[in-house]
Parts: structure tokens; sequence; C-alpha cells
């Protein structure tokens, strides 16, 4: 550990920033780091196509339902399956995600990735029934998991240190924007009541095919071949990668932090133990996976695997207008991830985490209370018909109590915004859409431009409607957690290599968010000076100012 740390404070960082020269010089430059701006982009949009088909596969389903559980009368358990199917199923194969990324690649598994993305959307879109649809959406989400934990990883692997964080963010672009384009392409086919859902679902199949093409061409991670002793082919790897620059120090840092992490794998035991054993490691762990958790448990994928339906709780009675509203949800989305790529290396991962975690919270809240507000002035039931069967619906003397049963529903008239002439009858168990006895139809009235009769059963969603307002009020503390959490445990990465990090976790695991034991101040470079008597070290700080210091060299030119 000491060797590393001490390559990290000499060298890690020297590739980054070179001696001063002419300007012919700093001309040359510019045009080497623009070339490899380009390809590097190139390779992070076909890698970051993994995660526009996460989150298109996960955001289509927001609009589809709505159609999908009247073509094929799905229940309430049905609807569940079909949307949390595809998140298990990514669960299982993101485990065995980082045993495949070893074995066979990051380019395999992303080829892997997008050939079961293909296969799931054929299936979709051709589904006969809900069991070949279910076998779909799991299909689908072997293919998320995959790609969930390759290409993270491949961006930041190929990735130059100044550009690594705006790149890796890219992938969480893709995602949203993925969820932005599902919820459009959801809208544009909502006008089809028939088969809209199979080109919902089967367009997934468009990217997954470019993804696929694309990586056929483009090149291994080096970091990989380097692993598996391909040292010429990784050589030539990143100097494809970073155009005509020198890389041969950057080449040897990152073999060098190779080799040591195989002389820990040497000492022999669990990983998972060895890992837990080595104190930068663990604590690096676990301040990775409770970013994951809080991410996770922020309520985001209620809100977005449900958006559609949560608009019709609010009383957006149609189908295609509840879709589109929803897709307003995923642009709002999709263009603040658009501002966190701008900012993530201007003003930094900490302060950027910390922001988004604040204002997730105070959204999370005033939704908590307007359901709240909502439960409160629920409608009475007004009228009680006899019930043939005697069910528990007649009990019932509010909607909200009703529409908790899920054999009960709630039917009313309505002019305008006034509810009259309401009842809790037992729902059609063939028809979860329709009651079990008496209308559930539009009228018309000689008095009343519009009368409606109908039945509301919300299925999964409307646990949301009657008992979220607690659901979102413990969003909203969990994601007052992750806060505290990010504030003390989370250090500022901004400009550093993957081999450095692990600086930052040397001391204790949560010092109240101080980025590094130098207090914010980062060895990048070594500008050596005329002759081999001294060299100056450049140590960056916080506030973008250069400090430079004259240390005797005399040992090393020895």
């Amino acid at each position: 550990m000491g060797r590393k740390r001490q390559r990290a404070a000499d060298g890690g960082e020297r590739s980054l920033i070179g001696p001063s020269s002419s300007g012919a010089s700093g001309n040359a430059e510019e045009e080497r780091d623009t070339s490899t701006r380009g390809f590097v982009y190139v390779l992070a949009f076909f890698s970051a196509l993994g995660g526009f088909l996460f989150g298109y596969d996960t955001g289509v389903v927001s609009g589809a339902m709505l159609l999908l559980k009247k073509r094929m009368n799905l229940s309430a358990l049905w609807q569940e399956l079909l949307v949390s199917s595809t998140v298990g199923a990514a669960a299982v194969s993101a485990l065995a995600g980082g045993f495949l990324n070893g074995w066979l690649g990051r380019r395999i598994c992303i080829l892997l990735a997008s050939f079961i993305f293909s296969v799931g959307g054929v299936t979709l879109a051709l589904a006969p029934d809900k069991v070949v649809l279910l076998v779909g959406r799991i299909i689908v989400g072997l293919g998320i998991g995959i790609a969930s934990m390759t290409v993270p990883v491949y961006i930041a692997e190929v990735s130059p240190p100044h550009l690594r964080g705006q790149l890796v963010t890219v992938n969480a672009l893709f995602i949203t924007g993925g969820q932005f384009i599902a919820s459009m392409v959801d809208g544009a086919f909502s006008y089809l009541s028939e088969d809209g859902w199979r080109y919902m679902l089967g367009l997934s199949v468009l990217p997954a095919v470019l993804q696929f093409l694309g990586f056929i061409f483009l090149p291994e991670s080096p970091r990989w071949l380097l692993q598996k002793g391909q040292n010429q082919e990784a050589l030539h790897v990143l100097r494809w990668i970073r155009g005509d620059q020198n890389v041969e120090e950057e080449y040897d840092s990152i073999k060098a932090n190779i080799e040591e992490e195989g002389k820990e794998v040497g000492a022999g035991g669990v990983v998972l133990f060895r890992m837990l054993s080595h104190g930068p490691t663990r604590r690096a762990l676990i301040v990775g996976c409770g970013l994951q958790m809080f991410q996770q448990l922020s309520g985001i994928n209620t809100v977005m695997y449900y958006s559609a339906t949560i608009l019709q709780m609010a009383g957006v009675r149609d189908d295609k207008e509840a879709i589109w509203l929803a897709a307003a949800t995923s642009a709002i989305n999709f263009v603040f991830t658009l501002v966190g790529v701008w900012l993530v290396e201007r003003v930094g991962r900490r302060k950027l985490t910390l922001g988004s975690l604040l204002g997730t919270g105070l959204s999370l809240a005033l939704l908590a209370v307007g359901f709240l507000l909502s439960a409160q002035s629920s409608p009475p039931v007004t009228l009680h018909p006899v019930d043939p069967n005697n069910s528990t619906c007649r009990l019932y003397g509010s909607c909200e109590p009703c529409m908790l049963d899920p054999d009960c529903g709630f039917c009313f008239r309505e002019n305008g915004t006034k509810v009259f002439e309401s009842s809790c009858v037992p729902v059609h168990q063939a028809s979860i859409d329709h009651a079990a006895w008496g209308r559930s139809e539009l009228l018309f009235h000689s008095s009343i431009q519009k009368v409606y009769l109908e039945l509301f059963f919300w299925s999964h969603s409307r646990h949301v409607h009657a008992c979220l307002a607690g659901a979102f009020f413990l969003y909203t503390g969990l994601v007052f957690l992750g806060l505290l959490f990010v504030l003390g445990c989370l250090p500022e990465t901004r400009g550093l290599q993957l081999e450095d990090m692990e600086n930052l976790f040397m001391g204790q695991l949560c010092s109240c968010g101080a980025s590094s034991p130098t207090h914010n101040r980062h060895v990048h470079y070594i500008r050596p000076s005329p002759g081999c008597s001294s060299a100056q070290y450049g140590a960056l700080d916080s506030d973008g100012a250069i400090a430079y210091i004259t240390v005797s060299t005399a040992l090393r030119c020895f």
C-alpha cells in the first residue's frame, strides 16, 4: 500500500499537465486533446446506449401499462409482475455481471447485453399473451443487469481523468434520456388502442442493434487487457484511444496498480473478506453502496414507473392525456440530467449530489402533502344499494377505505367537479374496470351535458393514493438520511485518476466530507527543473490555485 500511495503522490497525474513549452507546442497539445476527446466521446456514446436501453425498458411500462391492463385484462398481481420482474431479473444478472466482466471482458459483456436487449424487444413486440409478455420483460431485465454493471466501468476505464466524471455521467444522461424517449413513444402510440403497446415495447430493438453493431468495431478496455497479460494489445488500444499523446506514463501507472492488486489477490482468501479487511477498500465500498442504496430508496422508481397511473389518480381520466403529462415528468428529469453533466466537472460530485438530494427531498415532501390532503378530502359514499352478495363493500363510508379493499371499487356520478350518487360496490373479477353488478358506462342527461357513472379501481397504485402520503413521507425521511450520509462520508473526487482514489479513504470513514487527508490539496503533476538537482511539484487547491514547491531529486537522479 505504501508503494501505491507513493506512486499516486509522485506520478499518478503527470500526464495531465506537462512541462511548460512554447505556443506551437501548446497548439499541438490542444489538437491532440481534441482528437482524444472525439474518439472517447464515440466510445462513451455507444457504451451509454446500454444506459439508454435501461431507461427505455424501465420507463416505457408507465404508459404501456394503461393499454395492457385493458387489452389483456391484467389483474393487480399481473401488473405488479410485469413491472417488478424486469427489476428482479436485473438484480439477478447484475450479481453475475462482475464475474462476466472479469472473465469475458467489458466489450464482450456489452455485446452480450445488447443481444439480450434485442431478443427481449422482439419477444415483447410479438407476445400473444401475458405469460410471453412476462418472459420478455424478464429477458430485458437480464440485459439491464449486465449493462448496468459493465457500461460505467468501461467508460471510466477508457476516459482520461479530466473527462471521466463528465463521461460517466453521460450514462446517467442516457438513462433519463431513454425514459424521456419512452414516454414520447408511449404518447405517440397511445392512439393505437389495439396494438400500440407492441410498438412501445418493441422499439427498444433499434438502439440495441445499433450498440451491437458499433461494439463490433470498438476496442476492449486497456485495463482489462493488462489484467489478462495482453500488454502490447493494451498499449496499442491506449494509444488508439488517446490519439498521438504520450501514453507510456499512464500505461505504467495502470500496470503498476494492477500488479499491486495481483499481489493482494495472491495473498489468498475470499475476495469479499479481503476487501472488508482492507480499510480504504472497505470504506470506499461502504460509501459506494450507500450512495446506490439511498438513490433507490428515494422513491424515484415509484414516481417514474407509475407516473401515468399517479396522474390518473389525480383526476386525469383519459389514457392519452395521462401518458403525455407523464412525458413532462420524464422531460424535466432528462433536462436536469443535462444540467448535471455540465456541472459535474465545474461544481464537483459532492456538491452536486448534496444539491440533488435536497431538491429530491423537497419534491417528495410536496408529493406527500398532496396525497395527504387528497386522502383527507375523500368523497363520501351517499348511496347504499342492496348488495346481492352481501359483500364488505357496503360497509365503507367513503372513497378511501373502499379503494383500499381489493374486491371493491368506487362508483359515482359527476357534474363538473361535483361528485354525487356515489357508492362502493364489488369489482367484476373478469374485468377489473367494471362493477360486478349495476351500471358502469357513459350516460347523458338532458340537464347535464356529460354525466359519468364510473368504476375507479386503481389496482396496485391505488395503495399509493390512500397510504402514501405515508410512503412519500417515508421516502422524504430516507432522503434526509441520505443527505446526512453524503454530507459526512462522500469525498470529492474531481480531477483524480482511478488509481488515486484509495488515498481519499485512508482516514476514518466519515470525516465531515473532508476530501483527502491533505485538506483538499492533491499533487497533480511534476514539472522537472533543468538538470537533476530539483523538481517542482505542483499542487492544485480546492479553489483552483496552483502552488509549487521545489524538492531535491538527487536520489531520484541517482
